[in-house]
């Protein structure tokens, strides 16, 4: 059988021993986050690009260039979530490895630190987890988001309190200081006062805090209904757990990147339940091949069901994909689209046509602005309940109804 990925992972720092297959055509370049701080997410994005590789090599067939079928492969090394690890791996995916195209890690500040690598050898770099609006504030002309923009992430969240319950006036803001969540929390002070809202509380607290008491004590008094904030995941569970131990019970509580990942509700159980978070995918939505004709979209990849399939077959355990993993697995289908529509691998002409590319598979629509800030795809926002995620927002993608106000810890 002829080998597909070449995963390779280190405690301490690059261990490349593998070359990629004989039989490959394609290779994808990934310093993914294996461990560190970004683990979790760098599983299911690895997950992710290894489930959709799958697809397009076993069930599609190849990438069409040239006349001919090419297949892809996959070299990954755990960067470990430090920014120096991303930009010495990169260069050796680059000079030494030889892949074609290039991955991001997982998280904006990892993104936005490898992304200078990418532009310095004119290598695409797709950005499957990185949604600071920053980074296409830069000028780089090879970064290509998939995942959507962090300004975004809690704009739904507002939208769907303001229709609930519009008597709810005092939002508080507590994110991390990060280059991610600096960037929603700008987003969503912007749109909480275009709604209406009164921001009564805005702060920022360090990365790898392990502390939230003194924040937290003076978010209560501020007397917010409504709290959103967090960064990542072990954060958002420092968060969530000192909000319980402080008797902080607002209407509606909402959390990025950690409150949508599985690992969330079983590390914290019933102090979970009713706690929201902004998701670029679910299981559930309801994106098919059939209502991309309808919009007169091009439909690649795999159905839903097929899709969490691949992905358990990819990470061999019975774990379900969540967004991480299914935007880095619709990066992938967005390059194999933009390499047969510039019939060619040359970095140059697949930036251009990922620039002019738009298409639907089941993680949504894609599609891209002059910068490569991805301006076609919509998040979703769901909520634990009864030990599941639902997906509670906007309504027309509901699987349950929104549990609000939230119940009390």
């Amino acid at each position: 059988m002829r080998r597909r990925f070449t995963v390779l992972m280190s405690v301490l720092m690059v261990v490349g021993l593998a070359v990629p297959s004989a039989f490959a055509d394609i290779v994808i370049g990934h310093p993914a986050t294996l461990s560190g701080s970004q683990a979790k997410a760098g599983e299911q994005a690895v997950g992710g690009v290894k489930a959709a590789i799958d697809w397009v090599n076993n069930t599609r067939g190849g990438v069409m260039v040239g006349g001919k079928k090419m297949m892809l492969d996959y070299k990954v090394y755990d960067c470990e979530s430090k920014k120096e690890s991303v930009t010495s791996l990169l260069e050796r995916l680059v000079t030494t490895d030889k892949v074609n195209f290039l991955f991001a890690p997982y998280s904006s500040g990892l993104t936005l630190a490898g992304a200078t690598v990418a532009e310095k050898y004119g290598v695409v770099y797709m950005d499957h987890g990185g949604a600071s609006d920053n980074i296409f504030k830069q000028g780089f002309e090879y970064a290509v988001q998939t995942i959507g923009p962090g300004s975004k992430y809690h704009a739904g969240t507002l939208e769907m309190v303001k229709k609930i319950d519009p008597s709810a006036k005092k939002v508080a803001l507590a994110y991390e200081d990060s280059e991610f969540a600096r960037s929603v929390m700008d987003g969503a002070e912007i749109r909480a006062k275009e709604l209406g809202f009164d921001v009564v509380f805005k702060r920022t607290y360090p990365a790898k805090v392990t502390d939230l008491t003194p924040l937290l004590s003076d978010l209560k008094a501020s007397g917010a209904e409504i709290v959103i904030g967090g960064g990542h995941f072990q954060d958002g569970q420092l968060m969530n757990k000192q909000m319980a131990d402080l008797d902080i019970n607002p209407k509606l509580l909402s959390l990025i990147a950690a409150a949508t990942l599985p690992a969330f509700g079983e590390a914290l159980g019933e102090l979970a339940e009713g706690v929201m978070g902004p998701s670029h995918w679910e299981y559930g939505v309801t994106f098919s091949a059939e209502g991309a004709k309808k919009l007169g979209k091009t439909w690649i990849g795999p159905s839903q069901d097929e899709y969490v399939a691949l992905f358990k077959k990819a990470v061999e355990k019975d774990m379900l994909p969540d967004y991480h993993a299914a935007e880095a697995s619709a990066a992938v289908l967005a390059l194999v689209l933009a390499v047969e529509k510039a019939d060619s691998l040359d970095n140059d002409a697949v930036r251009k046509a990922l620039g002019d590319l738009t298409f639907m598979s089941f993680y949504g629509g894609w599609d891209v602005d002059d910068t490569g800030l991805q301006v076609g795809h919509s998040m979703v926002d769901v909520q634990w309940q009864g030990g599941k995620r639902m997906i509670i927002w906007p309504e027309a993608a509901q699987t349950g109804a929104p549990a609000y106000p939230k119940r009390k810890f």
